[in-house]
């Protein structure tokens, strides 16, 4: 039985599993930083969508009392093709789906 060629073997063995330990700790601080970034981020596109939702009504209004029908307006926008192309994909108007899209996430309704 050769003792030093089981002594090598082993500390290989013990010098992967550190190395593999080190690595998977630092892949753990990644998650957890991309988590925080993520709640952040989410955070941010709530308030962001909320804003455009109490804007949105404000300018609705507004434009209701100059007498402007807002369902036209919005029909008569000229949207980028990439958006033309996604809004011909689905039914409804794109009014219906900007006010769709202004209410749709949980987490913006439930806070307000």
């Amino acid at each position: 039985m050769d003792i030093a060629g089981t002594k090598q073997k082993i500390q290989r063995v013990v010098k992967v599993g550190e190395e593999t330990y080190k690595k998977i700790n630092q892949v753990i601080e990644q998650v957890e930083q991309l988590r925080e970034d993520l709640e952040k981020t989410s955070e941010q596109v709530d308030h962001i969508e909320r804003e455009q939702a109490e804007q949105r009504a404000l300018l609705e209004s507004l434009a209701e009392e100059q007498g402007l029908d807002v369902d036209a307006t919005l029909d008569d926008v000229e949207y980028p093709e990439r958006l033309q192309e996604d809004n011909e994909a689905e039914d409804g108007s794109e009014g219906e789906q900007a006010a769709e899209m202004a209410s749709s996430r949980p987490s913006a309704s439930a806070e307000e």
